[in-house]
């Protein structure tokens, strides 16, 4: 069997014996991204320009594993997948070094993303993102995810920063160092909390994969208090309680 995943672990890839493959079609509530990030990774594998990608947002919103879903979408036409922790982030040269004389298509998969104000990692990934003086190879790319929309952790000392220049403001470093990170990724894609709807939509999904098709009124009002105890509408909760559900109705 062909290996589809690998992660960067202690300074050497590991292949993922058993990846964790999501059907695209799996995912609702966030069409716009799906589209987006499907139509960026099919360029991509069929070795057309395409751009690395940023997916910021709310919690439990289908960030990551709309990321893992490419795998199952392409795997079979030549995408693979490496996973990177972002405390790694300083060893992207190394990571990059054995991929680029491959001929399969690889998303490096940082998840989780951000950086604090000064720190390596955000140099080595500006450079992996844009090139350094060695030409990045046009068979990888990097798809990251963050819970922060803006990367890095505003601070208060940042705002100190700005300057007035006659009529107009302009940012310190620190905040030059952010929007000079973010601009390398050409795709955004943000994910906004889930509305009732959506979260609703997302129980009748998942509990119909596990094989109930039964969603009553009093399903339903026990789908809503479930997320109401989790301060949270989200893809994530909704998967909760289909498994909760399910699982306690079989015993």
């Amino acid at each position: 069997m062909t290996d589809l995943a690998y992660r960067w672990h202690r300074e050497r890839l590991e292949v993922v014996s058993f990846p964790h493959l999501i059907p695209l079609e799996s995912l609702c509530g966030i069409d716009r991204q799906k589209a987006a990030l499907r139509q960026n990774t099919a360029q991509f594998v069929a070795k057309r320009p395409a751009n690395h990608a940023l997916l910021t947002g709310s919690r439990g919103t289908g960030k990551s594993s709309l990321v893992k879903a490419m795998l199952s979408e392409f795997g079979d036409h030549g995408l693979r997948i490496v996973e990177i922790h972002p405390h790694d982030l300083t060893e992207l040269p190394e990571v990059v070094a054995p991929l680029r004389e491959r001929k399969e298509r690889f998303i490096l998969y940082v998840d989780d993303f951000s950086v604090a104000s000064n720190d390596a990692r955000l140099t080595a990934l500006k450079t992996a993102l844009d090139g350094g003086i060695e030409e990045p190879p046009d068979n990888v790319l990097i798809y990251a995810t963050s819970n922060r929309r803006h990367l890095i952790p505003e601070l208060r000392s940042e705002n100190e920063e700005y300057r007035w220049d006659g009529d107009e403001l302009h940012p310190g470093e620190t905040t030059e160092e952010k929007i000079s990170l973010a601009e390398r990724f050409g795709l955004w894609l943000s994910f906004q909390p889930f509305t009732q709807a959506q979260y609703l939509d997302a129980v009748r999904l998942h509990l119909n994969q596990l094989g109930c098709t039964d969603f009553d009124e009093a399903t339903q009002k026990l789908a809503l208090r479930w997320a109401l105890n989790r301060a949270s509408r989200s893809g994530r909760v909704a998967r909760q309680f289909a498994r909760d559900w399910v699982g306690s109705k079989a015993i």
